[in-house]
């Protein structure tokens, strides 16, 4: 499965993959515009991106039985095959664990980062770990290149956490990494190589977009327009969630019409403001939620019935989602996937099998169950994730309030 989802990967250019950022948004980019015109331009077909059997194999996990506790969603997994982790089974003391980030340069990523931390307090205190050596690569394919080679040629890493910036070009360093005989975690985007002991993520781009384009399909009628508000090109996740509602809304006659924004909230008010005065506008698509609120006020300012939208669980959406009573869903990138690498390698040194590829749930949040995310996320800011997962961990909630970033 994991050589079939990166498939279309291969046909971006360098370029496009150095700007591999998230799995949410970032808006620190210098020149976006380089990118292939994020400032606004309507954008090219993404068939390049669409692979059928991954849309189908993500169809299938959308629906699959999770093994595990449903109360503890990031240790949850499809059953798949698992990898023998015994000859790293060690009760000599806490290891010490070196991480290799893309960055923090969004709420998304800053989101996990301090629920990550506050995961590694735990077991440091239960001394599984001593230490977690971290460097942030700042969004920078050399730069996180450089920095899993410093890990290697330091030679004190007992386990290694990568976050790649990019697909193809960190694969060699993760291959290096793999030589090394150390366990290697990869999280977040995975890489073209099967080498690592475990690949983290949740089910992927093609779900987020077959849910999305699902739910705007069932509620909206043929010939309805849909704009399509999405942050850049060439980001495999990103290109995947538009490839499969691209797919859904060609086959149930919805006309979509798709912009990139460089997640700039004006730019994308301009780009709904500039539509709305062309025609109606019913649907409004995104592939993650930041600038959400923004679309929402073009329709304001324009006095016109709110569309019928998708965003993403970030707190900004959900209570604008709340405030005007919408049609709307959340789907989701599930955030607390940044506690899973940490407590993989507990599980590695303590010689239990970890699955080979660990598949996270990723459910989106319906209006049903919206205002129960509203309240147990009261007190938190715009830019925190509602499916963060971190309610157990220490510090709740006032870390996450003050958005403690280590």
């Amino acid at each position: 499965m994991r050589s079939r989802t990166l498939k279309g990967a291969v046909v971006a250019s360098a370029a496009a993959l150095a700007l591999l950022t998230s799995c949410s948004t970032d808006s620190s980019l210098d020149d976006p515009d380089a990118a292939g015109d994020p400032g606004g331009g309507e954008s090219s077909s993404s068939e390049e991106w669409f692979v059928q059997a991954d849309f189908d194999e993500q169809m299938e996990q959308m629906d699959a039985t999770f093994e595990g506790d449903e109360s503890e969603p990031w240790l949850q997994y499809i059953d798949g095959d698992m990898t023998d982790t015994s000859e790293f089974a060690d009760d000599a003391g806490g290891k010490k664990v070196c991480f290799a980030n893309a960055s923090i340069s969004n709420p998304w990523r800053q989101t996990g980062w301090i629920t990550m931390n506050q995961q590694l307090e735990v077991l440091q205190e239960s001394g599984v770990v001593s230490e977690m050596e971290t460097r942030d690569a700042q969004d920078d394919d050399n730069t996180q290149i450089d920095d899993i080679d410093y890990f290697i040629s330091e030679g004190n890493c007992d386990a290694f956490i990568i976050s790649p910036n990019s697909t193809a070009a960190l694969t060699p360093a993760v291959e290096r990494a793999c030589e090394t005989g150390k366990p290697v975690v990869v999280f977040d985007r995975g890489v073209e190589t099967d080498c690592a002991t475990t690949f983290i993520h949740p089910i992927g781009g093609y779900a987020w977009g077959i849910a999305t384009a699902n739910f705007l399909s069932e509620n909206l009628s043929e010939g309805d327009k849909v704009v399509a508000l999405r942050i850049l090109p060439g980001v495999d996740v990103l290109e995947t969630r538009w490839a499969a509602a691209e797919k859904i809304f060609e086959e149930n006659g919805i006309e979509a019409v798709d912009y990139f924004t460089g997640a700039d909230p004006a730019e994308i008010k301009k780009i709904i403001t500039d539509e709305l005065a062309g025609g109606e506008v019913q649907g409004v698509w995104m592939d993650a939620g930041d600038g959400a609120v923004a679309a929402i006020e073009a329709f304001e300012d324009a006095g016109v019935d709110y569309p019928v939208m998708t965003g993403e669980d970030e707190m900004s959406f959900l209570r604008k989602w709340e405030d005007t009573g919408l049609n709307g869903l959340a789907p989701v990138y599930s955030n607390f996937q940044w506690r899973t690498p940490l407590l993989a390698v507990e599980k590695i040194f303590a010689g239990e099998e970890v699955p080979a590829e660990w598949v996270l749930p990723q459910v989106p949040i319906t209006e049903g169950e919206r205002a129960d995310y509203l309240a147990a996320n009261e007190g938190m800011p715009d830019g925190h994730y509602a499916k963060f997962g971190g309610e157990d961990l220490p510090g709740y909630p006032e870390v996450w309030q003050d958005r403690v970033i280590p």
